[in-house]
């Protein structure tokens, strides 16, 4: 497994321009820890927030990535930090919206009407209801259309124009895809890393308030991936795992190493209910 102590001096050290409901930053040095000594390609197919893939660009432990997402316009927004680093930052200045429920939801109602267009503005608009909204959630109705209230934070803030570039180096060696996680991982072979964070099985009915995409993540999406999971294994690909530390999920991966780290989330619907929860870390090598 990794040594932590290990890094490398970037010209800029990235960091993740998004909060990411689940995302992996608390937990991010038990996830380092587990990444195997060495492998090929890297692939990341529940991208999110990104914390782990650029920890691990920030390290220069990657060779070759392959980072791919359900949601569209996440893995757009990230090709334009990608390929139009310039254009992204202009956007974002140029952004007049304030940190207030009426701008909110003018602006996500902007953003809702460009869902076929694919520039800067909308994604600077993507940025803006992100550090705004609800705990960093992304929700979509069944129409597909995003609707997270308003997050009522002190004094939010947008990503500069040094973690724009930052990140634009980080992803410059990385394939960007929109896909299934079954079709991401469809090329990994011999040595390859496979990191799955996928939608959480909900601890208890009120920790489900969430919905990614209109489709949702069920419980026998769990299963499905346990099963890419045992493919992959097949394949002598490297596998690592972040879920919930439920029953179901804990019986389901039995015959793999598991951990249990805590880490604090706050999308319970119920207030009191928020806190340090038990989440597992799934490996199919030592």
């Amino acid at each position: 497994m990794r040594d932590i102590c290990s890094t490398h001096e970037a010209v800029r050290r990235a960091k993740p321009i998004l909060k990411w409901a689940g995302g992996k930053r608390q937990i991010i040095s038990d996830l380092v820890s587990s990444v195997p000594e060495n492998f090929n390609t890297y692939y990341e197919p529940f991208f999110g927030g990104g914390a782990l893939f650029i920890e691990l660009s920030n390290r220069g432990l990657l060779k070759r990535s392959v980072i791919s997402d359900i949601n569209g316009d996440l893995m757009d927004l990230y090709r334009m930090v990608r390929d139009r680093p310039d254009d992204l930052v202009n956007a974002l200045s140029s952004l007049r919206f304030r940190n207030s429920k009426d701008d909110y939801y003018v602006a996500r109602e902007q953003y809702n009407s460009m869902k076929r267009e694919s520039c800067p503005e909308k994604y600077a608009l993507l940025i803006y209801l992100n550090r705004h909204g609800y705990n960093g959630l992304y929700r979509v109705n069944s129409r597909g259309d995003f609707n997270v209230p308003f997050g009522s934070y002190e004094n939010p803030s947008l990503p500069g124009t040094n973690d724009i570039y930052a990140l634009s180096d980080a992803l410059k060696k990385a394939q960007i895809l929109n896909a299934d996680y079954r079709e991401a991982v469809k090329t990994a072979s011999r040595h390859d890393f496979v990191y799955f964070d996928p939608p959480y099985m909900p601890i208890n009915g009120s920790s489900n308030f969430t919905s990614y995409s209109p489709s949702g993540f069920s419980e026998d999406d769990q299963r499905d991936l346990f099963h890419t999971f045992l493919d992959l294994s097949e394949r002598e690909v490297f596998v690592m795992e972040s879920n919930s530390g439920t029953p179901f999920i804990e019986d389901m991966y039995s015959g793999f190493n598991m951990f249990r780290v805590k880490a604090r989330r706050n999308i319970n619907s119920v207030a009191n209910l928020r806190g340090p929860i038990d989440e597992i870390i799934i490996r199919n090598y030592d």
